[in-house]
């Protein structure tokens, strides 16, 4: 067992609007949290009225996943900057489908 601890990678919170903001954490750990198989733990949230509406995270048995407003399903992680890119399409989405494009 290693005694290293996480790496923040990334950790901010961006306003994208007076009632809405976005919340990235990405972590490099010393061993995968599993059943991830990859070295890096996350959270990414999407929050609107305090409500969260999107939420991308890999918590210790659960693996990758993301949750879309009431749906959680599977995410295919490659690596922290695909994470980002593919979170700030589903917000992009998330806005469109609410009325708030």
């Amino acid at each position: 067992m290693s005694n290293m601890k996480a790496t923040p990678l990334i950790r901010r919170r961006v306003v994208l609007a007076p009632d809405a903001f976005a919340e990235i954490a990405v972590w490099r750990v010393p061993e995968p949290v599993p059943p991830s198989g990859h070295p890096f733990k996350y959270r990414l949230a999407y929050v609107v009225g305090g409500e969260c509406g999107l939420r991308y995270d890999n918590e210790r048995g659960k693996g990758d996943h993301r949750h879309y407003g009431d749906t959680e399903a599977e995410y295919v992680f490659s690596d922290p900057d695909q994470l980002t890119r593919d979170f700030g399409a589903d917000i992009a989405r998330w806005n469109h489908e609410h009325g708030r494009s």
